[in-house]
């Protein structure tokens, strides 16, 4: 699951989480289906853009959805799923772009790609899906050609760069690509008049997913000796955090100029979630708020813990402590309820008349057992998509893998980050 749109489940909300989740299973149903089980292996975060752009200008109607059977990866659920030339050319290109990136990895000998039979191996692979993304675009009119041709101009291009050349002439390649693969979904949805604008857009996705790779890998690549554009081109951080945020701002421009049956889940992931992308790479705060978790200049929206008291009304200091916490003033002294004052401390509890004790936790779990348990959350996916699971062996509440998100939550609860426009004028979209 690589991309650079990740977005957050606390953001979304239920109802763009479930049609983002049903982009994702249709990329992944659309693969297998196709090309086999293996090929689920490309299922990306940003191949389903394709799929949500697509669906975003058709007109509504049937056979844009269909309920998909119990997955391992939903837990065994039902879900209903994306399906249609939407999905099919978002698993097109993942399978071209997956395949130029495995021959990229044994030409440069990266990890097992070193030795000669898994190298070997490797590049049919490679093979394959290339073929089979050529046949599954030509089957949705499109010509993957155009992603062939600029992987292998982006080789050329990295050989000859040096200090001096510009950092827009190596994501070219990658640009044409995006541009042409955003481009196509407007004539599977019947508007050939959005063509254009998205093109647009996804010249600048391109380039800002050329960009922020770039970022990430920098230390990486300088410590392993591996090629990195800004370090080749010496282009300082500065440079390439304007150019994400001008590539920002574009894409918001241009999809302005397209027409949306209902344009909210492309919105959030192409406007909100990519501001958020280049704030998660270059370090800076992932959320529209500071980053110690206050809300800032929220409060003169009217949220709790504006200024001045609760919901900024006069004469609320009783209800607000110093910090803004709920609660009378502290009293002269300290604590009440430190030392002697706690009525509860020193065995005072008034309803048992003794010390009270924590409850039981459960003991850790012996080898076999915990062999077993792992299995189980193995073969459930628990371990990636659950919010929380019980470790294997220790039976500590543990996080899955996909659960983690870049905001702080506190601060989604109290603005729908992603619905907050209007309060917090991330943007002039209306959401």
């Amino acid at each position: 699951m690589f991309g650079i749109v990740r977005p957050c489940s606390h953001r979304l909300g239920e109802g763009l989480k479930t049609q983002w989740m049903a982009h994702l299973c249709g990329l992944c149903l659309a693969l297998r289906g196709d090309h086999g089980q293996f090929a689920r292996v490309v299922t990306n975060y940003d191949g389903l853009l394709i799929s949500v752009l697509t669906e975003a200008q058709a007109d509504k109607a049937t056979g844009w959805r269909r309920t998909a059977g119990p997955c391992p990866l939903r837990g065994m659920r039902t879900a209903s799923v994306a399906q249609g030339e939407g999905a099919r050319l978002a698993a097109a290109v993942s399978l071209v772009l997956a395949s130029a990136k495995v021959r990229d990895h044994v030409a440069d000998g990266d990890g097992l790609l070193a030795r000669k039979p898994v190298a070997l191996a490797a590049r049919r692979v490679a093979v394959s899906w290339g073929k089979a993304g050529a046949r599954t675009g030509s089957a949705v009119g499109f010509d993957t050609a155009v992603l062939v041709d600029a992987v292998d101009r982006q080789v050329g291009i990295e050989a000859l760069a040096g200090p001096g050349t510009s950092l827009l002439t190596v994501t070219e390649p990658t640009e044409t690509a995006t541009a042409a693969a955003f481009a196509h979904t407007a004539v599977l949805a019947g508007r050939p008049g959005n063509a254009a604008p998205l093109a647009e857009a996804g010249r600048l996705f391109g380039r800002l997913a050329h960009l922020l790779d770039a970022v990430e890998d920098r230390e990486a690549d300088a410590a392993a000796g591996a090629w990195n554009p800004l370090t080749a081109t010496g282009t300082p951080l500065a440079e390439a955090r304007r150019l994400a945020d001008d590539a920002v701002h574009g894409i918001r421009l241009a999809l302005r100029e397209a027409e949306f049956t209902d344009g909210k889940l492309a919105h959030v992931l192409l406007v909100h979630e990519l501001g958020r992308s280049v704030d998660r790479a270059f370090g800076t705060s992932g959320c529209g708020h500071p980053a110690d978790g206050s809300h800032g200049t929220h409060g003169s929206h009217g949220s709790l813990g504006a200024p001045g008291g609760l919901l900024g009304l006069p004469g609320s200091a009783v209800l607000l402590g110093p910090e803004g916490s709920f609660g009378p003033p502290p009293q002269q002294g300290g604590n009440p309820y430190t030392g002697g004052g706690n009525p509860y401390a020193d065995g005072g509890n008034p309803f048992g008349g003794g010390p009270s004790f924590p409850p039981p936790t459960p003991g850790k779990r012996g080898f076999w057992a915990g062999c077993a348990a792992a299995i189980g959350l193995c073969c459930t996916c628990k371990m990636c998509c659950a919010d929380e699971y019980e470790g294997p062996w220790s039976r500590k509440k543990r996080e899955g893998c996909l659960s983690d998100c870049d905001c702080d939550c506190s601060c989604c609860e109290a603005c729908q980050c992603c619905e907050c426009c209007e309060c917090c004028s991330c943007c002039d979209c209306g959401l």
